[in-house]
């Protein structure tokens, strides 16, 4: 018999097909109240506090997404409370958790244990659930304790975002105290996380933005510089920063990228022998230049995806250890608002995460 009170039905904000005249395509965001299914053994119920939007999201909505799972909630980022299990001992209950933002990838050092069982939450098949709603029912071994210091606003703008920036930025380009590290696109809320894992590494950290604002605001938070990479020659400019800080012949020991495209032949005369570049995403271009000149230097292009249960699970504790708080751009005040959110990320200007706050219902049905 499960343990607390279990209600009937939750609302979810859920991916609805668009007719077929639309154009351009958009697929519908649709608030529903759904039935709650019992626990079975080894689930929990999760009351959610606060979910985050992540660019799948939009992405899903745009038909840009392989998998589409129409029917299925939103969301990959969530954190709330755990109101119910189906152990009536069970040690979570009333404790603060986020929910893992992927399966099928546990422990392996390399990449996921096999080739097709990695899937990220939300709006998919694997798995078929999502954190946008006001209660998800989940595995208990896939939920994580929330960090103390952080609220749920702070916690749901970390497990994506923080997953896919600790396996870049820690495990794969594995930044150290006194490195050079560059992270581009800054704003975005995986680039924000992977400076603050960096910095809190005790690396020196340069930025790249098409953003004045957002190069400040990152300097602000601890980054050395940064260069707006509208600029055609925008590494001569990296260049002079380096030579400023750390002298002449100063180079980057490591990118953190998220655009793809000419990244490499950009950063090649910046960028130390056996430097890495290593690429979560490909936003400017989805195929990367690499020649024989980063050969030669033996410069090294790692892609890089999400991560394990380890990895996050190890992420976390470091950010528990040096109190590192996700940046928050917008909080929004529950999922009426969520369409703001999706308008939001269209237009690009976030510096950080949006999150939707979730309120108790007076009249929720127990």
């Amino acid at each position: 018999m499960a343990a607390g009170r279990i209600p009937e039905s939750t609302r979810a904000l859920v991916i609805k097909k668009c007719s077929a005249e639309a154009k351009p395509l958009y697929h519908d965001a649709v608030l529903e109240t759904r039935p709650l299914q019992q626990l079975k053994q080894g689930e929990v119920l999760v009351k959610m506090g606060a979910v985050s939007f992540n660019h799948r999201d939009l992405w899903i909505r745009l038909g840009q997404y392989p998998g589409i799972n129409f029917g299925s909630a939103f969301g990959a980022d969530g954190a709330g409370t755990v109101v119910a299990s189906a152990d009536s001992n069970d040690t979570l209950l009333n404790k603060r958790v986020f929910l893992t933002p992927m399966r099928g990838w546990d422990s392996k050092p390399d990449a996921p244990e096999t080739d097709r069982s990695f899937g990220i939450l939300g709006g998919g098949h694997n798995p078929p659930l999502g954190t946008f709603a006001e209660y998800v029912v989940v595995e208990r071994n896939q939920v994580i304790r929330s960090p103390d210091h952080l609220d749920d606003v702070q916690v749901s703008a970390w497990p994506l975002g923080g997953l896919t920036a600790w396996r870049a930025a820690i495990v794969n380009a594995e930044a150290s105290k006194d490195q050079n590290i560059l992270i581009t696109g800054i704003g975005g809320g995986v680039a924000l996380l992977a400076m603050q894992l960096c910095l809190a590494k005790g690396a020196n950290v340069y930025v790249t933005s098409g953003s004045e604002e957002k190069i400040r605001k990152a300097t602000a938070l601890g980054a050395k510089g940064g260069v707006n990479y509208k600029l055609k020659d925008w590494p001569s400019h990296l260049v002079a920063l380096l030579a400023k800080n750390s002298g002449k012949s100063a180079k980057i020991d490591a990118v953190i990228d998220s655009g793809g495209g000419d990244i490499m032949t950009q950063v090649n005369s910046i960028l130390k022998l056996g430097g890495k570049v290593v690429v979560y995403g490909m936003t400017a271009n989805p195929q990367i230049k690499f020649t024989m000149r980063e050969v030669l230097k033996n410069q090294r292009l790692i892609g890089s995806t999400m991560g394990s249960l380890k990895d996050l699970t190890d992420a976390t504790t470091f950010v528990s250890e040096h109190r590192i708080v996700p940046v928050i751009s917008h909080v929004l005040e529950g999922f009426e608002a969520a369409e703001e959110g999706f308008e939001l990320m269209k237009r690009g200007d976030q510096f950080g995460k949006i999150v939707v706050r979730i309120h108790d219902k007076v009249n929720a049905k127990l």
